[in-house]
């Protein structure tokens, strides 16, 4: 009885040294591999087997990408101005082995590069460059860091300047100019807005002094053409009058032609009829020859009449 006990304690034994030599390694994990202490190889993602005991995995490697954030750490620009800076590095493990054997903590070797790094590249520019220049600083850093990491087998992707925090009393100086150069732009535009509305009063003005020189243009223009149809009526009016006498006149001396009467009496009618021609109106009547010897004749005959 003794003996099955223990034959069942032994293949228990067995069966949980084979399972434990069956390791499988998930997506981007890789499991660096070492027999007796040394390094052996390194398993991709899948199912593998390692002779028990002699054996082992040394480190489970993530070879996705990583982000670690730093506490600030304060740096020096070139105008002797101390200003704490905090950085972001995003980094990718390129090789397992040089991971696990190249340095003794990654993730503090990093920090430690980041800082000097960081020393170094913010060293060589003034206050102004540091607040403007965070593309510049973190190309140069990306750089320089992933030269420095190469041999840990740690890929840098990418630098960021999270926080750029410079002492008080620049910061108020620097709140103080950003005010006044506020309250300049403010005061630029407030000129700027007086400025067109002046020269829009001083075209609308323009604008209605045309208007008014244009109606009064057009009004001269009207009153000028109703005088005009005015007198050209009156004309035609006083011509119509003369024509209408005139054949008033016309007509009369035709009835007594037609009544029998002689030339005498018609050069009379002709006298009379020039003499409401002039009525008291014209200084000078030109009479025709024909009408003067019968005007003689009605003078002789009115001299006549008076001495009787």
């Amino acid at each position: 009885m003794g003996g099955i006990i223990a034959f069942l304690v032994l293949v228990v034994i067995v069966l949980l040294i084979l399972m434990s030599c069956v390791r499988i390694v998930p997506q981007a994990h890789a499991f660096v591999i070492e027999r007796l202490g040394a390094y052996t190889t390194t398993w991709p993602v899948g199912l593998h087997l390692k002779l028990p005991i002699i054996e082992r995995v040394a480190k489970n490697v993530n070879m996705k990408e990583q982000v670690v954030d730093f506490p600030p750490q304060p740096v020096i620009t070139k105008d002797n101005v101390t200003m704490q800076i905090d950085t972001v590095i995003y980094f990718q493990i390129t090789d397992p082995r040089l991971y696990c054997y190249g340095v003794e903590n990654p993730i503090m070797a990093i920090e430690n590069l980041t800082a000097t790094t960081l020393r170094n590249v913010i060293g060589d520019l003034e206050l102004d460059e540091t607040l403007t220049s965070r593309e510049t600083i973190n190309t140069k850093m990306r750089a320089s860091l992933d030269i420095a990491t190469d041999p840990w087998g740690i890929k840098i992707n990418r630098v960021e300047l999270k926080n750029i925090i410079p002492p008080t009393a620049i910061r108020d100086a620097m709140e103080k100019q950003m005010k006044a150069e506020r309250e300049r732009r403010e005061a630029i535009l407030i000129a700027e807005g007086e400025k067109k509305s002046t020269i829009l009063i001083a075209e609308g003005k323009k604008q209605s002094a045309l208007l008014d020189a244009e109606a009064e243009k057009q009004a001269a223009i009207l009153r000028a053409e109703a005088k005009k149809e005015a007198t050209i009526r009156e004309a035609e009016g006083q011509a119509e009058a003369i024509l209408k006498v005139q054949q008033s006149n016309a007509d009369g001396l035709r009835m007594i032609k037609e009544a029998g009467a002689d030339d005498k009496v018609l050069q009379l009618k002709s006298l009379e009829a020039f003499a409401k021609a002039a009525d008291g109106q014209a200084t000078k009547i030109i009479i025709p020859s024909e009408i003067q010897g019968i005007a003689g004749l009605a003078s002789s005959i009115s001299e006549i009449a008076k001495t009787k």
